[in-house]
């Protein structure tokens, strides 16, 4: 499968929006990263759900998942757009299932549908969702990936669970991807995440950017895939890198002042690959090398700097 390469737009969850004083320009820089990334050669951009910052919640921006994905899908022409990674917990499945069928249609089959079960505890509670125990948000989280399959792919779908029950929801159209809208699963969880992915998954998202990690939770996925006779090989298995390019011989903290937003150089360098286009490219063999066949850059400063995007796009052509 050939390598293809992704990238995270600003939208504010990880303070990539201060600096930009004006809400409007706040979404406007956000957009002029997607549509380079369209003009370029980038298989897709991503959008976390998240509705309070990292790593800490503070009152700087963070726009909404699901309605920033509507707007980029109709200001982009090419890239796929997805969601690194939906939060069950926010939304009725049957609910996500008539909004993701629905973008799938308004971008033209473009539709990278993120799922994962949450975590950021402070966000549910401050928002007014129960925060179930693990094992219940476990439990509901595979409940509401068979609604959201069945919603896809049947008429007259029900189901009966112990969180969820659907009684022959309409949901029309249920999206153009053929055959069904892509679904990516993010999460490690080996006795239930993975097991989903192997079920149902077109797309899985492991390991944060670690060639071991990496590596262990695919050897896994694939288990699962020959238990329940699934083509391990039509998987796509993705893995997230936070990267920053410098040219050669450019001071690292000075290069990353703007971009850390107030992070000291230690703390961000520890979070981050910051190097040269070789030095990147070598982080990046690693973990193909474990397993990973789709990477997605998370590049601070690109809403202050759209130079990072070409940047960043130079080491993912070095794997075209």
């Amino acid at each position: 499968m050939t390598t293809r390469f992704g990238m995270f737009v600003p939208q504010g969850w990880r303070m990539d929006l201060v600096g930009i004083g004006d809400p409007i320009e706040q979404w406007e820089a956000m957009t002029a990263v997607a549509k380079a990334a369209d003009e370029g050669s980038w298989d897709s951009i991503w959008l976390y759900d998240h509705f309070h910052t990292v790593p800490e919640p503070t009152t700087e921006t963070t726009f909404e998942c699901w309605t920033a994905t509507t707007a980029l899908a109709r200001d982009t022409k090419r890239v796929n757009i997805g969601q690194m990674v939906g939060c069950n917990g926010y939304r009725n499945p049957a609910l996500y299932a008539k909004i993701s069928s629905t973008v799938d249609v308004a971008s033209h089959g473009r539709l990278y549908a993120g799922i994962g079960a949450g975590w950021y505890e402070q966000e549910w509670k401050a928002y007014g969702y129960e925060w179930p125990e693990l094992k219940d948000r476990m439990g509901a989280f595979r409940e509401a990936v068979e609604i959201v399959f069945g919603m896809w792919t049947q008429d007259e779908f029900q189901f009966q669970g112990k969180y969820y029950s659907v009684d022959k929801p309409i949901n029309e159209p249920k999206g153009v991807r053929k055959p069904h809208p892509s679904l990516w699963i993010g999460g490690g969880g080996e006795k239930v995440t993975l097991k989903l992915v192997a079920k149902y998954g077109d797309a899985a998202n492991v390991g944060g950017g670690d060639p071991a990690v990496v590596r262990d939770k695919l050897a896994i996925l694939k288990g699962h895939c020959e238990t329940v006779g699934r083509d391990y090989n039509e998987i796509i298995k993705s893995t997230s890198l936070n990267v920053f390019p410098l040219d050669a011989g450019e001071d690292p903290k000075a290069a990353t002042e703007k971009a850390r937003g107030g992070i000291d150089f230690e703390q961000f360098a520890a979070q981050t690959v910051i190097g040269t286009e070789d030095e990147i490219a070598a982080k990046v063999d690693a973990v193909l090398e474990a397993g990973a066949d789709y990477i997605l850059f998370y590049v601070p400063g690109v809403a202050h700097d759209l130079n990072l995007v070409a940047r960043a796009e130079s080491v993912a052509r070095r794997f075209a």
